[in-house]
């Protein structure tokens, strides 16, 4: 880079899943590893897509997005544009094919070749293409570019040895690999020591971890251990399947006092005949038994799931089955997919593919059974006491109710406001509110006076105002603030609310 010039800038736009948005976050560590800074405008020199398989019409919003970029890049060719995910793993040439703009792709074994892809791309005045089969460098062993200072993400495993029809997710990452308890727990103490209060482990089936290494306990010792790091507030995990949830995590989680009171457990549908044909390997007892069991030592747990309506072959018998299961489970949130084909899934070439008018009618239905069931629940909370940790973004009304936002320790949303002679806090302090009001996706705490509301300064907020300092950002007056300059751009809600 010549003397003096400013250094290249890079933007990561990412879809789908938690699992990406780590993935991001390891891009962008890799990017300023490699001398980019984030971009503070819309236009950067590098733009990375981290792309999802999964989720309905990937494709054509990727796609989308290169397509708008296209005039972009002729206007600047001096810009590079990478593609990498699910999506990129799955489609590999087609992408190039499509969109021959495009500089670099690479796939979800491969994240740490982005720096080196790009150079070469720029130094070839050519394309780019690395997709390799298997996973050659754990991702959590790269440089990291964390989106909070106050809570991370760990990733504990990576790809899956379950063969769901529905889903693409073990031919794009793999057979289920799994880090080495010691490896996690240091990487979790780096971000405490870094400021973090909260952690989120991950992977594709969370509660399987330890199959590599033949210890079926190893999910509940890892829960156990995270309770013996000092200033690790809380722990949290996603997503775990309920074929392998044994009671030895329910009893961690329960006696564990930094493992939050919150439980993701996918159903995907009540239906017995549908779960078989879906080769997910538990049935509608089981399930509920799993809840059962968690609310008998974690009364409080908030339980939220993924249901998909309208699998190949659902009958109407079979759709009722999945309302009843909902109805007795009393879920706090439930995220609901309609189902689309994905090529190269089993479920794809099932026959009874049903028409989309009935997909959509039935998915309605349950649309409005969870969405009554979560305002009951969400209504059980008004006049209790909750710790909120505060986040940095606010509520879309946050303008007019002057309100900031966090979460409690069982995942609920909670708007909240400051009373008059009160500190604001920070993102990543806690508060201590008594809730006032509840509607069905979030829950509003207005303190009358000071008399009841608390504010707890912590070290993650400590950490915000040192990363606001070394920006050089000012939050604005009364709300947490966002962190200016970020690099990744997600395509998902940071924290967790209903797919609708």
């Amino acid at each position: 880079m010549p003397e003096n010039s400013a250094p290249r800038t890079y933007q990561v736009r990412t879809f789908g899943c938690q699992m990406n948005v780590h993935d991001s976050e390891r891009m962008s560590g890799l990017l300023e590893d490699a001398g980019l800074v984030p971009a503070t405008e819309e236009l950067a020199d590098v733009i990375v897509f981290n792309t999802c398989a999964v989720r309905e019409n990937a494709d054509n919003k990727l796609y989308g997005h290169l397509g708008q970029l296209r005039p972009v890049k002729e206007k600047n060719p001096g810009m590079q544009i990478a593609v990498g995910g699910c999506l990129a793993q799955k489609d590999r040439e087609t992408i190039l094919q499509k969109a021959p703009w495009v500089d670099a792709v690479f796939g979800t074994h491969n994240v740490g070749a982005l720096p080196a892809l790009l150079e070469r791309a720029r130094h070839n005045a050519t394309a780019e293409l690395e997709i390799l089969e298997s996973l050659e460098v754990f991702p959590s062993t790269l440089p990291t570019k964390r989106d909070s200072v106050y809570s991370g993400w760990v990733s504990i495993s990576v790809g899956c040895n379950n063969t769901c029809t529905f889903c693409i997710v073990p031919s794009l990452r793999g057979k289920e690999r799994d880090r080495r308890p010691g490896e996690i727990l240091a990487e979790i103490q780096a971000l405490v020591d870094d400021g973090a209060i909260e952690v989120t482990l991950l992977g594709q089936n969370v509660n399987s971890y330890g199959v590599e290494f033949g210890d079926r306990q190893a999910f509940s010792k890892l829960l156990r251990a995270c309770g013996d790091i000092e200033g690790l507030e809380r722990v949290r995990f996603t997503s775990p399947h309920p074929a392998a949830f044994t009671d030895d995590v329910i009893a961690a989680m329960a006696e564990t006092p930094n493992v939050m009171p919150q439980l993701h457990m996918p159903l995907q549908s009540g239906s017995d005949k549908v779960l078989k044909d879906m080769r997910r390997s538990y049935r509608s007892t089981r399930f509920l038994g799993i809840l059962d069991k968690v609310r008998e030592r974690i009364p409080d747990a908030a339980i939220s799931t993924d249901i998909i309506v309208g699998f190949p072959g659902e009958t109407e018998e079979d759709f009722q089955a999945t309302l009843d299961v909902v109805e007795k489970s009393r879920f706090a949130t439930a995220f609901t997919f309609q189902y689309s084909k994905r090529p190269g899934t089993p479920a794809a070439e099932l026959e009874g593919q049903l028409p989309k008018a009935v997909v959509q009618e039935r998915y309605e239905r349950l649309i409005a059974l969870q969405d009554r069931i979560a305002a009951e629940e969400n209504a059980k909370q008004v006049g209790r006491e909750v710790e909120i940790l505060v986040a940095a973004q606010s509520g879309r009304k946050s303008d007019q109710t002057h309100r900031l936002s966090g979460r409690a320790k069982d995942q609920r949303l909670v708007h909240f406001s400051v009373p008059a002679g009160a500190e604001t806090p920070r993102p990543g302090d806690l508060v201590t509110v008594t809730i006032t009001e509840a509607a069905p996706f979030h829950l509003i705490a207005d303190p009358r006076d000071a008399s009841e509301y608390r504010r707890r300064r912590s070290r993650a907020g400590d950490a915000w105002d040192r990363a606001q300092a070394d920006s050089c950002g000012v939050p604005s007056a009364g709300t947490a603030g966002t962190v200016p300059g970020k690099g990744v751009l997600l395509g998902m809600p940071k924290l967790p609310t209903p797919v609708r």
